[in-house]
């Protein structure tokens, strides 16, 4: 199907767009649909450098259109004739410079692939798919109706100011003739002031009637405004708020602008209207003139809403953010970030002719302590529509940097309050003019709350407190937010971590991980409506005992190194182990899960089913692998080559399907290398990091792969942080924490001492030694004396 045939049958919404973008005349709709084949199949981008194969492409396109021309004279088809015949002549006047016209088009062709896109990702959302209510699509045209109907009444007032002021043109010549003629004849003089007396009135009538149609018109732009400014732009702010925080929300300002600019549009010619009632009062006025009476009135309120207006159409289209930031809003001292305004009220004639101005907090708040900052790098810019990719009016600063004031202690201050660095909230302000026809207004806008870092080392932290921020808080303006920070209700708390995958990794949480991620925070519930989470418990501080610093550790590892395989689906992830228990139970021998780790920050692991002896399930869990060992080697190869290793028995992989009963290589198929044994080149890394645990004491020997170790973790606990817990194991009191030096266990039989130094320098070092010695006399793979101790690559089971 061709690119032009799937637009065409995208929904409403996204077809609306492809209206919006040919509402041009670059390049008319009919003959992008006449000639759509043709035109998807040409190099475009090469035509445009190109002048000699532009040349080309223009003739065949003339060509083409002389060929549908045809067609249409035998359907008979008048009017398409008539479009064709005025296209062609329109691409005639490119033969000049054909390669303009070939960059028209692959810019045409570029903005329907991103519309083709953007739907095509709204269809992969899952859980979270944007999609408009019908009363929300009811609103929206019940806008447009009223703003459609207040320019037609526009426009019948401006045939209404013509009328009345050729209805006193007409009076005032016939009260000239009437002066010049002065005729003596007494019945034809009152004849006379008779006509000139019913003229006045239909003009008093008249200027009545307009200034009444006036404050009706006042009336429903009142209307409107409070519409788009009390409803539609705080809505719009609360989108942005939670777009920030990862939401899939539409934040585009187009259909805003468009709303902005007509009002606009319309009190401006208000103010023309006035403005020319001002010129005929000074022709011609009477007593009770009722343009006198009321005319202040209606310009003070036409004054009043304009300037509501203006001052509510000055936002920030794009919040501060770094390039390499956790997210927007965390900005660091002495590292570049970026910022763009935008005027809702887009008037051409205002291009590059509006500076805006960047500044920091304008009233600080009097805390003890809180920071002052200057702006610094290129402050100033113009308004421009060039920097738009819609052709708005907008003001990018790209190069903005802030150092911190010298000020002793940061401030005296007159408050008890203490926030930490990443509790303490900023506000990055932009002003500027607008003057256009007599009128002007100061306009002033300002970013959402920023947290502002000297470390990189404070990002976690510093999102964190800008997700609690942005979903709860509605006023843009509180920086005072953390000095009593309020819970956060689980059903908004859960969409906001939803939302972290979603933004991550395009997909985001179900129901179950949410259920499982509630049962860890407030234990059993048979509804966790009711329950809410606090800041403290979040993240209060950047310490491994906050959920955040957990559940971020898992975020950053799928993003880096699964997000292939969460994207697809594979990971359960978020289950507990009495959930994982459960469910693996009552499955086949060798169908296994992926989850996370609920005690080793950032870590991801697998259980498996398998027989016992007595025909009974039984559920075992390889030790969890971090990003150490992800970016050695991918999960999916980790998955693949997986093999418990057993004295005299053949190496075998217990994985076999995928929870519920997927196999294995349909699941993982498509991510697997090419080679595959003896021939994948993660087979080398995979032998020479052999783990093995005692089935007694689970006493394991971990390689150099295992991050656990390099934390400090050793194996997880029978009670880990968040209450994991590892089913029928007894640990012994302490473990090394590293390989550096190895001594036998004393739980242990004298004869699983190593006999030599080989097997000890092996020990400490598996990576010094090749293949070959694996298969050496050393003892290394012969582990009698270790009761038939199961052997594993790439991590270490407990049962």
């Amino acid at each position: 199907m061709s690119q032009w045939e799937t637009l065409l049958k995208l929904p409403a919404s996204y077809r609306q767009q492809l209206d919006d973008l040919y509402d041009r005349d670059f390049l008319p709709m009919d003959v992008r649909h006449h000639l759509s084949a043709w035109i998807e199949k040409q190099d475009w981008l090469r035509a445009a450098q190109d002048h000699a194969l532009a040349i080309v492409l223009l003739q065949v396109l003339l060509e083409n259109l002389d060929i549908q021309h045809s067609r249409f004279v035998q359907e008979e088809s008048f009017l398409e004739q008539h479009n064709i015949r005025r296209y062609k002549h329109r691409f005639q006047m490119h033969q000049d410079d054909p390669c303009k016209l070939a960059s028209t088009i692959h810019w045409y062709l570029v903005k329907e692939k991103e519309i083709l896109k953007d739907a095509t990702l709204d269809e992969q959302v899952q859980r979270l798919t944007v999609t408009q209510e019908p009363m929300e699509i009811s609103c929206q045209q019940d806008l447009e109706c009223k703003i459609a109907t207040l320019k037609n009444d526009v426009q019948c007032m401006e045939h209404a100011v013509i009328c009345l002021e050729e209805q006193q043109d007409e009076f005032d010549f016939k009260c000239q003739t009437h002066r010049l003629e002065a005729t003596a004849d007494e019945a034809l003089k009152q004849e006379q002031m008779r006509t000139l007396q019913i003229l006045v009135n239909k003009l008093n009538e008249c200027r009545k009637s307009i200034l009444l149609d006036m404050n009706k018109l006042l009336d429903r732009v009142e209307d409107l405004i409070h519409r788009l400014v009390d409803k539609e732009l705080i809505d719009w702010k609360r989108r942005q708020q939670k777009s920030c925080i990862g939401a899939p929300d539409n934040v585009s300002l187009d259909q805003m602008e468009k709303w902005f600019t007509g009002v606009a549009v319309c009190l401006f010619q208000m103010l023309e209207f006035l403005k020319k009632l001002d010129e005929l009062v000074a022709k011609m006025t009477y007593e009770n003139d009722p343009v006198k009476a009321q005319k202040p009135a209606l310009q003070k309120r036409t004054d009043l809403l304009l300037q509501k207006l203006l001052k509510s159409s000055f936002v920030v289209e794009t919040q501060p953010s770094m390039p390499q930031g956790k997210g927007p809003l965390v900005l660091r001292t002495n590292v570049q970030f970026s910022a763009k305004t935008r005027i809702l009220v887009k008037f051409p004639e205002l291009n590059h002719s509006m500076k805006v101005v960047v500044s920091m907090d304008r009233e600080v708040p009097q805390i003890k302590g809180y920071r002052r900052f200057n702006v610094l790098g290129t402050k100033t810019k113009a308004l421009n529509m060039a920097e738009s990719h819609s052709g708005g009016m907008v003001a990018d600063f790209r190069h903005l940097t802030l150092r911190e004031q010298k000020c002793g202690n940061g401030g005296k201050g007159v408050s008890d309050i203490s926030l930490s660095v990443t509790e303490e909230l900023h506000l990055i302000y932009f002003d500027t003019d607008f003057e256009l026809k007599g009128f002007s207004v100061k306009l002033q806008t300002c970013s959402l709350p920023v947290v502002i870092i000297s470390n990189s080392s404070q990002q976690q932290s510093a999102w964190a407190s800008i997700l609690w921020c942005n979903m709860l808080s509605q006023d843009h303006k509180d920086v005072m937010f953390f000095a009593n920070t309020p819970a956060a209700p689980w059903p908004q708390f859960a969409e906001m971590l939803s939302w972290q995958f979603l933004s991550a990794t395009k997909r985001g949480l179900d129901g179950a991980q949410l259920e499982m991620i509630g049962h860890r925070l407030f234990g059993k519930q048979e509804n966790y409506d009711t329950c809410s989470v606090t800041w403290s418990k979040f993240s209060k501080e950047n310490t491994p005992e906050t959920f955040w610093v957990w559940f971020d550790g898992i975020l950053v590892m799928v993003k880096m190194y699964l997000e292939d395989l969460w994207s697809e689906g594979l990971i359960m992830g978020f289950v507990n182990k009495s959930k994982e228990k459960s469910l693996l139970k009552k499955k086949q021998r060798g169908t296994f899960l992926l989850r996370f780790s609920e005690s080793v920050i950032g870590g991801i692991t697998f259980s498996w089913v398998e027989i016992d002896s007595a025909g009974n399930p039984d559920i075992k869990t390889v030790q969890p692998f971090t990003k150490v060992d992800l970016s050695q080697i991918p999960f999916h190869e980790i998955i693949r080559n997986f093999q418990i290793l057993e004295a005299e028995n053949v190496p075998e992989n217990p994985l076999l399907y995928l929870y519920p009963n997927i196999p294995k290589d349909e699941a993982f198929g498509k991510f697997y290398t090419d080679k595959s044994g003896d021939d994948s080149p993660y087979i080398k890394y995979i032998k020479t990091k052999l783990m093995f645990v005692s089935k007694e004491n689970t006493l394991e020997a971990r390689s150099l792969m295992s991050s656990d170790m390099e934390q400090g973790a050793g194996l997880e606990p029978q009670t880990g942080l968040y209450g994991e817990v590892a089913d029928q194991v007894n640990f012994p009191e302490s473990l090394p924490p590293t390989l550096e030096t190895y001594s036998p266990d004393p739980m242990l039989s004298s004869s699983a001492e190593p006999q030599n130094d080989e097997l000890l320098q092996y020990l400490n070092n598996p990576s010094n030694f090749n293949d070959d010695f694996l298969q050496a006399d050393s003892g290394l793979l012969n582990f009698t004396a270790f009761n038939s101790m199961p052997i594993q690559a790439c991590g270490s089971i407990y049962h």
